[in-house]
């Protein structure tokens, strides 16, 4: 078993920054890919970014491409998402995933994630 604990949510005004963390304790793998997905009410949960056990690969959604990095601390297991220029349309509930080793070209898949975190809210408004 694995569990992910979030952190790092908040309000912040349109243009600004969050740093989403993701710790990864229990029988944790160096394998794991790690993503990022989010729900916004009414909506269905999407994927945000992912990056693969080694950090050589990264996929993000095409609505936060350039706006958004992930990244990973395989020493700390935590995984982090940098939400750096933020917009009203990014107001959601991110969670993190953790999953067995797989190609990038599928890790937005969320059928490929085993382990969930609990969500944490990102609110983006003036």
């Amino acid at each position: 078993q694995v569990q992910l604990v979030e952190s790092g949510g908040g309000l912040v005004q349109p243009g600004g920054s969050l740093r989403l963390s993701c710790a990864a304790s229990g029988h944790t793998s160096s394998t794991y890919t790690m993503g990022w997905f989010r729900q916004a009410p009414g909506k269905e949960r999407d994927f945000v970014a992912a990056i693969t056990w080694s950090g050589s690969s990264t996929s993000y959604a095409d609505s936060v491409k350039g706006r958004f990095a992930i990244s990973r601390d395989n020493a700390k297991n935590t995984v982090y998402l940098h939400m750096i220029i933020l917009e009203p349309e990014d107001t959601a509930v991110y969670y993190c995933a953790a999953g067995p080793q797989m190609y990038i070209a599928t890790a937005n898949r969320e059928s490929r994630y085993t382990y969930w975190g609990q969500g944490t809210q990102v609110t983006v408004s003036s």
